[in-house]
């Protein structure tokens, strides 16, 4: 079942998506009417190039975005984009706490990271994972405020701000549609370290496997 086509994102009074109310609800309903799908893992092309935009914004978006819901759930992420369920879209689901505690669940359809100034980027270093690179772990510096700006699912223009641990997320999913991953920003003494954890280990969760 698609969702309601006359459904307005709620925006707070500086406009950005009011994404905090009715978290599990909301998240539930998604991922009920959702299929999970199996995770697409480093080397698969899909995770190495830009993503399409997207134009049309009606039930295959939808069922699209309830797919991710579900996809996201199965594999207990807190953030999944298109192209990690072998989509080639711009388009990626979060269900993210920040880092006092408070829940963040949304969509965002062809999101652009803010840039801030310079000068006023705290950078967070914190360790990090990816669905796409599953069981491996790896420190990386990222600025601790992020700013996305986007379409909701419905095709109206919509902004969202977080920070701490949702900040880092709303970085790593907009990377995915961009065609980076995660360890692509490390060293490359740390990348060869987190793709040889990823082989030593099993993932919990089912993945595409590259031929």
């Amino acid at each position: 079942m698609a969702q309601q086509e006359n459904q307005v994102t709620p925006i707070d009074d500086e406009g950005y998506v009011v994404d905090t109310a009715d978290c599990e609800a909301r998240e539930l309903a998604y991922r009920e009417r959702g299929t999970s799908r199996p995770i697409t893992v480093v080397g698969n092309p899909v995770l190495h190039r830009e993503c399409k935009d997207v134009t049309e914004f009606g039930d295959e978006l939808a069922q699209l975005i309830d797919d991710m819901f579900a996809s996201q759930k199965t594999a207990e992420g807190v953030g999944l984009a298109a192209n990690q369920i072998g989509v080639d879209a711009k388009v990626f689901v979060y269900d993210c706490p920040d880092d006092d505690g408070v829940r963040h669940t949304g969509v965002v359809v062809n999101p652009k990271l803010v840039e801030q100034p310079a000068a006023s980027r705290v950078l967070d270093d914190s360790n990090e994972g990816c669905l796409s690179v599953p069981t491996a772990y790896a420190s990386l510096a990222r600025p601790d405020y992020a700013e996305v700006t986007g379409q909701d699912a419905q095709g109206n223009p919509i902004k969202v701000r977080g920070t701490g641990y949702f900040a880092r997320c709303l970085q790593h999913e907009t990377d995915h549609l961009y065609g980076y991953l995660y360890i692509d920003r490390l060293s490359k003494r740390d990348r060869k370290d987190a793709l040889r954890q990823m082989a030593e280990n099993t993932p919990r969760y089912e993945v595409v496997p590259n031929d």
